[in-house]
């Protein structure tokens, strides 16, 4: 890295988005540092810093205070532009929380407007006209029309922004971005001067090509945000303004050997097939078992204890004892927690016993494991599939992939071990 540049500093609102977002930078040449929180900031900041938080379904308050506190720090070691990675899927609330993190990060950089493009067609992810689809489909009639915790039924992002902001929301449309960067500068001008305090600009995007268009226009910016794929693009706009030659191929560390194993909390139907199709040792663990923790954290260790010499193993939870439980007396999301604190728990106990690689299919469970096994840093592995690399703990000895529910193929899992060799 050129010492005269600082770095740029990234807050992920969770796990898998943060190590999405730390790929597609190594892919792109951008020299990139991954913290699990916000006192885990390494020496070295390379080019990039990517903070990866829990924060996108915690009440707004709280993610607005962990959201500035991640931002302090990133300014700390040098980093003055700022970028909120939130999911292509724009998921959140009337509440939030993209609204009040972004207005959280206006607030402490004194930025006059926030460039939002959460588009990433590589993905499916796409905005046209305002709307966000996933694949040919709008928003709300997608799977996410039914998310647990951010069931998201309305497409028009600026009505959906404007729900959880004070300030002004505004787009620039595809046919602007047609016309190139200064077309998109220009009509950001437009916007601002219609403006006497901060504001949000929704961009549409339907081919990377256009993320990098639009992140030229807003290379200046002080705060940006968006998807994986607009970071990225935003990144090296930045550098390329200031002078950086990024590095011609991917950057990426060597994985540990040893045993592995594959948790997964995800109720999500990509998961569920990506389960029905590994065909190695698999325990299925009942929601009964991991609600209590020590029962299902027994099962594990007996079933590991007894394999981990065979070859990859699964253990996974049985989708079809969710309601039992709900209808004992716990929420949704009170059931959601104690599962992702169990495979936590019992992630430990499988790195006690000699696992050295783990892929974890779901979100939250990602966060609840990366929290459990109290990971610091890592670098970037190899990738996966579209937004999924593997990651390497180096002071650990440790290789993870952290999935989101929704990513890959069916035969996600013999990728990634296949990615990961011997």
């Amino acid at each position: 890295m050129n010492n005269a540049l600082r770095p740029i500093g990234f807050i992920a609102d969770d796990i898998t988005g943060a190590t999405d977002l730390a790929s597609v930078l190594a892919t792109r040449g951008v020299d990139v540092r991954l913290a699990f929180g916000t006192d885990m900031l390494p020496a070295d900041t390379g080019d990039a810093v990517v903070v990866a938080l829990k924060i996108r379904s915690v009440p707004a308050t709280e993610a607005r205070s962990a959201a500035q506190e991640a931002a302090k720090a990133l300014q700390a070691v040098g980093a003055e532009q700022i970028f909120s990675k939130y999911c292509s899927t724009f998921d959140s609330t009337a509440e939030g929380n993209i609204g009040p993190v972004t207005d959280a990060l206006i607030d402490l950089a004194g930025s006059g407007r926030v460039v939002h493009c959460p588009s990433y067609p590589a993905n499916g992810r796409t905005v046209y006209q305002g709307h966000l689809f996933v694949w040919q489909e709008l928003l709300s009639d997608s799977p996410m029309r039914n998310h647990p915790l951010n069931p998201m039924r309305d497409p028009q992002l600026r009505r959906v922004l404007a729900e959880q902001t004070p300030h002004a929301v505004d787009s620039v449309y595809l046919s602007t971005v047609d016309q190139g960067p200064g077309a998109i500068s220009d009509r950001l001008a437009e916007i601002g001067a219609q403006h006497t305090e901060a504001h949000h600009v929704i961009v549409d995007a339907v081919r990377d090509s256009d993320l990098d268009k639009i992140a030229v226009a807003a290379a200046d910016d002080r705060v940006a945000a968006g998807g994986a794929a607009f970071g990225a693009a935003f990144a090296v706009a930045v550098h390329e303004r200031s002078g950086r030659d990024l590095a011609a191929d991917p950057r990426v560390s060597a994985l540990p050997p040893g045993p592995a194993a594959i948790l997964a909390g995800s109720l999500s139907r990509a998961t569920q097939e990506q389960v029905r199709n590994f065909d190695g040792p698999t325990l299925t663990l009942n929601v009964q078992d991991l609600v209590d923790g020590e029962a299902a954290l027994r099962k594990a260790a007996d079933f590991v204890e007894n394999r981990i010499s065979d070859g990859p193993m699964l253990i996974t939870t049985d989708h079809n004892s969710f309601g039992a439980s709900i209808a004992e007396g716990l929420s949704s999301a009170q059931v959601s927690r104690r599962v992702e604190l169990a495979m936590g728990d019992i992630a430990v106990e499988l790195e006690r016993l000699g696992v050295r690689r783990f892929i974890i299919a779901g979100g939250e469970t990602s966060g609840a494991v990366a929290e459990a096994l109290n990971l610091r840093s890592a670098r970037i592995g190899p990738d996966i599939s579209v937004g999924v690399p593997w990651i390497v703990a180096e002071d650990r000895g440790l290789a993870l992939a952290f999935k989101s529910g929704n990513f890959g193929g069916p035969l996600f899992f013999s990728d990634a071990l296949e990615r990961a060799g011997k």
